[in-house]
């Protein structure tokens, strides 16, 4: 990768696809030719006040277009204030930023958790291997779902029982039988939690995005700080930061998130 770049993003579509979850996408070609799956953008507020940058996932790249899109869930005033973008304003956004996911397996499940699933539909597309994807929601407000369906098999859970399995996303694994020689997963904690136990006990390679954690995204607040099991190397203490040395990492390299 030849490294970040800032700069001026134009904005070329912005949508609710719920009632807070917004679908955005921008130009920027020199972020674009870079981006990988599992990685993030920093978008840049226009109010002074807010110093530190919003991190995002990125959901989908055109690298031939120089486009990328960005799906997130308003959790503050930044937020709000990307969610109100309109088509052909700016934004300034630096990235790609964070490491990916390594693109591996003969057979993967993908899991995604709330706002933990558009980081996984660039994966979908990216993986030309045998594939599940699982995806997890509150309720039967199933934003992504059909978009995913053009690259898997798709299983659903939903919290209420309102749509496929009722109960998490591990509850679907198991009703629906899946298995795998890796798994690709990102979304809450606890969801992690569970898929890292649920991977050590079967023996399976996991891959893990921590990127719900991530605050400021370039390191700063050391609000995103995991427990891992190697010193690192700077420090010499058992923690890295999501934002710089991750947000994916293998199960088996962190004991606490």
């Amino acid at each position: 990768m030849a490294g970040k770049v800032k700069g001026q993003a134009v904005v070329l579509k912005i949508e609710a696809i719920t009632d807070d979850i917004y679908s955005l996408w921008i130009k920027e070609q020199t972020i674009a030719n870079e981006a990988k799956p599992g990685q993030f953008i920093s978008f840049f507020s226009k109010d002074g006040s807010r110093l530190l940058p919003r991190p995002i996932s990125i959901c989908e790249i055109n690298a031939q277009e120089g486009t990328l899109r960005v799906v997130f869930r308003i959790a503050g005033s930044g937020t709000k204030e990307f969610s109100a973008l309109q088509e052909g304003e700016t934004v300034e956004v630096m990235g790609p930023l964070g490491n990916g996911f390594t693109l591996e397996g003969k057979k993967a499940v993908l899991i995604g958790g709330g706002i933990g699933i558009p980081p996984m539909l660039e994966l979908a597309k990216s993986l030309s291997i045998e594939k599940s994807i699982v995806l997890g929601y509150r309720t039967n407000d199933l934003f992504l779902k059909n978009e995913f369906e053009t690259y898997g098999d798709v299983y659903v859970s939903t919290e209420d029982g309102t749509a496929g399995t009722k109960g998490n996303v591990m509850d679907a694994i198991k009703e629906h039988n899946l298995d795998a020689d890796i798994i690709f997963a990102c979304g809450p904690a606890p969801m992690l939690k569970g898929i890292k136990a649920y991977a050590s006990e079967h023996g399976i390679k996991a891959q893990l995005s921590l990127e719900e954690k991530m605050a400021c995204g370039i390191g700063a607040c050391l609000a995103c700080v995991c427990r891992s099991k190697e010193k690192d190397h700077h420090t010499n203490v058992n923690n890295k930061r999501i934002c710089k040395d991750g947000p994916v990492f293998y199960a088996d390299e962190i004991d606490a998130f």
